[in-house]
């Protein structure tokens, strides 16, 4: 109580601190550190597919490689879509800073709905794909394009999770304006899955 008392902002000190969570020596927390870390080490795993899929994408074994049956039209449109989502994620981050919870969910809403759409656009060109007759297993130019573009597709739906998952908990009201990080974090992952998928679309559409 004494030392309360000798330091009238020690209360606040330690209520900010539970608000937003432990400062690092680095100036933000550690859940978004944390975040980054994770990013950091998706940006090896990522590269690491890409580089396996420059090395393959030309061994067809006789068949079509995967440039040949593109539809760049539809996957263009497939990836404004995608990062037009970026743009909404923003939003959602704007509303929250601001305490506006009902934006917060509209814009949150529209991100999760903008990457379902992304889904069933990559949904539907491996539908096409197959119909054609090249699976998975077709040759190591398919293995390749089908692991680097549908681990990328796994980390959209995991992303429109989270995104549910925020929606769920604004409704409930367990993300006040001074939890507003959370929503940063998750945007954080959906601007790197954003930016990731700008790369992938150069170099395994635009690129042959």
């Amino acid at each position: 109580m004494t030392d309360i008392a000798a330091n009238p902002t020690a209360v606040h000190d330690t209520d900010h601190h539970d608000d937003h969570g432990h400062v690092t020596a680095t100036g933000i927390t550690n859940e978004k550190l944390a975040m980054w870390g994770f990013l950091g080490s998706e940006c090896l795993l990522f590269g690491g597919l890409i580089s396996t899929f420059l090395l393959y994408k030309t061994r067809s074994d006789g068949g079509q490689t995967p440039h040949d049956l593109y539809d760049i039209a539809f996957t263009s449109i497939s990836s404004f879509v995608l990062l037009m989502s970026s743009l909404t994620m923003v939003l959602a981050v704007t509303a929250i800073a601001r305490g506006d919870q009902r934006a917060l969910r509209t814009w949150l809403v529209t991100t999760a709905l903008l990457g379902s759409i992304f889904i069933s656009g990559q949904v539907y060109e491996f539908t096409e794909f197959l119909n054609e007759g090249y699976g998975y297993t077709h040759s190591p130019a398919w293995s390749a394009f089908y692991t680097l573009t549908g681990f990328h597709g796994v980390h959209v739906t995991l992303g429109i999770l989270m995104l549910l998952s925020l929606i769920g908990l604004s409704f409930k009201g367990h993300i006040p304006t001074k939890r507003a990080e959370a929503v940063e974090i998750v945007g954080l992952y959906w601007h790197f899955v954003d930016v990731v998928w700008i790369l992938i679309f150069t170099v395994v559409y635009l690129i042959k």
